[in-house]
């Protein structure tokens, strides 16, 4: 009788840990990419100048309004000594307060965010990762060089465990990996769960060099046509670099701000 007993409150008590379990909200797109320069005028020059971005400025920020749903947010105070500018990455959810619940769940140590509308956590590699619940904003401008952020990239040491959190968790899956020959794989692309935004493994194995973490830690910046983004850039400036065919069969472009920072325009089509 005693083992019946116990049985039936172990049952029970697996049966209210299940009834509470937390499923995971949408996460329906890329939010914002923030990073660091060492001096906003400089960051004006390439965001807002040469992207064309119309830019937001207060004392340490400038926000570029790609869509209205999506950010780049350039701080500021970059030390001579440091060599990494990335300083944040989003993912828009439709549920805050649930995606906190549920990180908690899976064993996510979760902080508050700088306002009432996100949380921080922090990935295997150590990258600070925002959720954030934001209603659209105003449409931005027309005369930014790209109206989307496709895809961001991170450095990843070790991509099993990158997915235990991005994949087990998050419900990321991939979609595409590539590298400089076949041979190689320098690239995972991992695509949101709710979203066509995707993530970009980018594999380094640390400690990363100034330059391989501000090629990596790069901002995808989707463009119809390449052909009229270069002759757009070429108008503003003079000087634009050669676009080439990717690995992905698609055509690229690299573009440096003065930090170092990499901005990629990509097509979304493979070439033709």
């Amino acid at each position: 009788m005693k083992r019946f007993v116990l049985c039936l409150l172990l049952c029970s008590a697996a049966s209210m840990a299940d009834a509470q379990q937390v499923e995971r909200p949408e996460i329906t797109g890329i939010a914002s990419v923030e990073i660091q320069v060492s001096h906003l005028d400089s960051a004006v020059k390439f965001y807002g100048d040469y992207l064309g971005y119309e830019l937001q400025r207060t004392a340490h920020t400038l926000t570029a309004q790609v869509n209205a749903r999506q950010r780049i947010y350039v701080r500021d105070g970059l030390p001579p000594s440091q060599d990494d500018r990335l300083l944040s990455l989003a993912f828009q959810t439709n549920d805050l307060p649930r995606m906190q619940r549920y990180l908690t769940q899976k064993g996510i140590m979760v902080r508050p965010g700088p306002d009432n509308a996100s949380i921080v956590v922090k990935d295997p590699d150590g990258h600070t990762i925002l959720f954030v619940q934001l209603p659209p904003a105003k449409p931005a401008s027309g005369t930014g060089i790209s109206d989307r952020i496709l895809h961001a990239g991170l450095t990843i040491a070790d991509p099993l465990r990158a997915d235990s959190f991005y994949a087990a968790i998050l419900g990321f899956t991939e979609t595409w990996r590539g590298g400089a020959t076949d041979s190689v794989t320098s690239w995972i692309n991992m695509r949101l769960p709710e979203s066509t935004d995707y993530l970009e493994y980018m594999l380094v194995k640390p400690p990363a060099s100034r330059r391989q973490l501000g090629s990596a830690h790069h901002i995808a910046l989707m463009v119809p046509d390449m052909q009229k983004a270069v002759d757009a850039l070429r108008f503003r400036n003079g000087s634009v670099p050669s676009p080439r065919i990717g690995r992905n069969n698609r055509w690229l472009l690299n573009l440096y701000d003065a930090d170092g920072t990499r901005v990629e325009l990509m097509e979304p089509f493979t070439a033709r």
